[in-house]
């Protein structure tokens, strides 16, 4: 994928009958190999939700980055390659259409919130997994997709984090989950499971939304 100039890998997976697509942001260190992200779209694709798993970074970016670090705190960078993946989706024969959402995770999280400010007619929806929405800053009053954060109730500082990034949300819906029993990666049995269920209704309920909105304005119905 081409996002700017940068080569960007990714995998893009398309269920038969998909109304919207969730493109994820994967937090420091990551990349679209992680497992739990790809547990997590297994999850969104068994629910008829496309995926684009893909890298934030290029390829010598990944490999400087995994020496010094130098990427993966680089909102503006991370946010910069997350917006140019969603115009791509806009563009791409196969995705062209769909609704488009964010997953984010960790300092992905920060990247997905900055994106979403940017592009508030193109997000229909976000979610944070032990998200760092306190990364985005000032653009957090400036997004407008509805929301969800989820975090693990072992996670203490994140939690302390996210209720405060809450609070700035300029958000038509909000929410905070705190899942009993979750570390930061949420390894815990049934965990992860969790975050994929709380991901795959909050994507459905509002791609459901925007698509009745978007009858409605065409007179439909």
């Amino acid at each position: 994928m081409d996002v700017n100039g940068a080569k960007l890998a990714g995998s893009l997976t398309l269920p038969q009958g998909a109304r919207g697509v969730v493109l994820f942001a994967h937090g420091s260190g990551s990349s679209r190999h992680s497992p739990r992200n790809r547990y997590v779209a297994e999850i969104l694709q068994s629910r008829g939700i496309a995926t684009l798993l893909f890298d934030l970074l290029t390829r010598s970016e990944g490999s400087i980055d995994e020496l010094t670090g130098e990427f993966r705190f680089d909102i503006p960078l991370l946010a910069k390659r997350l917006v140019g993946a969603t115009r791509w989706a806009m563009r791409a024969e196969e995705t062209r259409g769909l609704k488009i959402a964010y997953f984010g995770a960790s300092t992905g999280a920060g990247a997905a919130l900055v994106a979403a400010a940017e592009l508030p007619e193109a997000v229909a929806s976000i979610v944070s997994r032990g998200g760092r929405p306190d990364l985005a800053g000032s653009a957090l009053g400036k997004v407008h997709a509805p929301t969800l954060l989820i975090v693990g109730d072992e996670d203490k500082p994140v939690i302390t984090m996210n209720q405060k990034a809450l609070a700035q949300l300029d958000c038509s819906e909000k929410k905070l989950v705190i899942v009993p029993g979750a570390t930061h990666l949420f390894e815990e049995p049934g965990t992860l499971e969790k975050v994929a269920q709380l991901a795959a209704e909050w994507f459905a309920r509002h791609f459901s939304r925007v698509e009745k909105a978007r009858a409605e304005a065409a007179g439909k119905l």
